[in-house]
């Protein structure tokens, strides 16, 4: 990642939408532009990997557009990619009624964090403890993820990317239920549901600022893995 800074425009005419600066989710559909563009055969291997290179180091949205000026797939996604605000409820059946995992924190504290792989459904439990729910590093898998967060006495603190989409139904008994809702640029981006109750106690679901999905590495090795298998077995 390149952390020089670029300066600032200073005349205050608005940036044209090509000099804007990309977002991992920008060059994460690029990147599945090209592997679909690979696995039809209109890009050589060498090719493709070239090209993704140049997406994984471009700093505006006019670079990443050079990699598929090209293919017809760029001309179309382009056009289907604005961006439209996550629904408030998860799509019927997407999430199963048990739960994945449960985290549990009674007189305790319970903790998950760093790069971990979330299921569709977590349930968290605060009795007189404390339980953390760091997503700012989790490897999506699943891109409507539920937490129902139950607090008694206790403190449940959710934290999500800044380019996820984030949505809260819930509410507090002489306790604080805070959701700050979040809408991702990307209609594809993973959406966190946060329910639950607070009872004197609190739950709290918000964005980690500076954080963001940061797996396109691991996403393009997989996806370029299946491409060429694909490709192969015919």
């Amino acid at each position: 990642m390149d952390l020089h800074k670029s300066p600032a425009p200073t005349d205050g005419q608005p940036v044209p939408p090509a000099e804007l600066r990309c977002s991992d989710a920008d060059r994460d559909r690029v990147a599945d532009i090209l592997r679909d563009a690979l696995a039809e055969g209109r890009l050589t291997a060498e090719e493709h990997a070239e090209r993704v290179d140049g997406v994984l180091s471009a700093k505006t949205v006019g670079e990443l557009e050079r990699f598929v000026r090209d293919l017809p797939a760029g001309h179309a996604r382009r056009a289907a990619s604005v961006s439209a605000p996550a629904p408030q409820r998860p799509t019927p059946g997407a999430i199963p009624a048990d739960p994945d995992e449960n985290v549990v924190a009674v007189f305790s504290s319970a903790v998950r964090k760093g790069r971990w792989r979330p299921g569709r459904r977590m349930h968290a439990y605060a009795i007189f403890g404390n339980v953390e729910i760091d997503l700012s590093e989790a490897i999506f898998e699943h891109q409507q993820v539920m937490i129902k967060a139950i607090s008694v006495f206790g403190n449940v603190e959710i934290r999500v990317p800044e380019n996820v989409s984030l949505r809260g139904t819930g509410g507090g008994v002489l306790g604080n239920f805070e959701v700050h809702p979040l809408d991702s640029d990307d209609r594809n981006a993973p959406v966190v549901y946060v329910d639950g109750l607070a009872v004197l106690g609190n739950v709290e679901a918000k964005p980690k600022r500076g954080k963001l999905v940061a797996d396109i590495l691991d996403r393009v090795s997989s996806k370029v893995d299946k491409a060429m298998r694909k490709h192969l077995d015919r």
